[in-house]
């Protein structure tokens, strides 16, 4: 049997509250829009890239933003120390690369797993504190909004890719 992208609710995003909550709820929406984006889509379909030379595939992006999910919030906001998501003899782009469709449940899986991380390493600290990473100082809220954009950046990317796959756009 041939593994596909699950099928996602999107999260009701109410534009009222505190200021974390809508910051969480945010990140929380532009998440599960990327997961949506590839419902449906089997290993082989996420792994097609786009428009030679590019390198952008929806499975790279599934990639690309585990490894940042952990990057910002377990390694940088929670200190923890990992080796290498991907090989790093591949260089910087290893995560849009090394795409094998037969791994493509397992890139999924991690990335959502990642996600739920994330939010366990965001829950014990405030929006307030501040971290320092390769000589720069950000606030945790700084580091969302990063996310937050991050997220909007490549569900366009994402979209185009749906599109060219299949046809299908962001409902």
């Amino acid at each position: 049997m041939t593994w596909t992208a699950p099928e996602v609710s999107l999260p009701q995003f109410e534009p009222v509250g505190d200021e974390r909550t809508l910051l969480e709820a945010r990140l929380a929406w532009r998440r599960a829009v990327l997961l949506d984006t590839c419902a449906g889509l089997t290993g082989e379909q996420l792994a097609q890239r786009s428009v030679p030379p590019s390198n952008l595939s929806l499975l790279g992006l599934v990639r690309h933003l585990a490894k940042v999910e952990r990057g910002w919030f377990r390694e940088f906001i929670g200190g923890e120390d990992f080796e290498p998501m991907y090989d790093p003899a591949l260089g910087h782009d290893a995560d849009f690369e090394d795409l094998d469709p037969a791994r493509a449940q397992t890139d999924y899986e991690r990335l959502v797993a990642e996600c739920r991380l994330a939010e366990a390493a965001l829950a014990t600290v405030s929006l307030d504190d501040v971290i320092t990473t390769e000589g720069a100082t950000w606030s945790v809220r700084a580091v969302v909004g990063h996310m937050i954009s991050e997220y909007a950046q490549h569900n366009g990317h994402a979209d185009l890719l749906r599109e060219c796959i299949d046809g299908r756009t962001n409902r």
